[in-house]
């Protein structure tokens, strides 16, 4: 169930019968055909289980069900979307960067402290992306919504990407990141969190960057 790139900040799907995908609750735009808009509980495949962690933690993006026969315009804000599609692997993202995705991926949830540790737990306080981030596996597509446009970087072994925390977007594929600084904690003093943190993400894989340093 592919999506199709309108402009650059908006997509469009095709929903068939016997087929569902999920959206951000406000991200439809427009339809055509006989589709139902449905708020979602489970939040994907994968169950409640997969998601208590995030509602426990207050970090849940409220979802809805999409279904029918029909094509449907998703867009949010005026940000600017890209389209990840999946073939067997993971897209780590934040669930309140996801505008739209495959009912047939499979939602999970991480703990940011499983990569990095300690310092996981920092990244995701520093990024303010909270304690979990959210987990996409299978094959599918996958609409992601960033500021001012997105750039893909590779991840290749050998060779790991260093990303601004506050314009990190998503990633996907056999990667590890963790947070690294490139100053010592008494250079810090004083200083805001700005370059002196740096997302780290090595592996094979693709990287996910937005054109701003502003959160959604």
């Amino acid at each position: 169930m592919p999506f199709r790139e309108i402009g650059s900040k908006m997509v469009e799907a095709r929903v068939a019968p016997g087929q569902r995908m999920f959206s951000q609750r406000g991200a439809m735009i427009a339809y055509k055909g006989e589709v139902s808009f449905t708020p979602s509980i489970q939040g994907g495949q994968g169950g409640i289980g997969s998601m208590i962690g995030r509602r426990l933690a207050g970090e849940a993006a409220p979802l809805m069900v999409v279904e029918g026969d029909g094509t449907v315009l998703f867009g949010h804000g005026g940000h600017h979307v890209e389209v990840v599609e999946l073939s067997g692997d993971t897209l780590c993202v934040e669930a309140d960067r996801l505008l739209a995705f495959d009912g047939t991926l499979e939602q999970g949830t991480m703990f940011m402290g499983s990569q990095g540790g300690v310092m996981g737990m920092v990244r995701g306080q520093v990024t303010g992306q909270g304690l979990f981030t959210t987990t996409l596996s299978g094959h599918g597509s996958v609409a992601v919504m960033a500021h001012g446009g997105v750039i893909r970087l590779p991840i290749t072994p050998g060779r790991p990407v260093h990303v601004d925390p506050q314009a990190y977007v998503a990633h996907h594929g056999d990667v590890r990141n963790k947070l690294s600084t490139a100053l010592g904690w008494r250079d810090m003093v004083g200083r805001g969190s700005g370059e002196a943190f740096q997302l780290e993400l090595s592996g094979q894989g693709e990287v996910f960057v937005q054109a701003s340093e502003e959160k959604l």
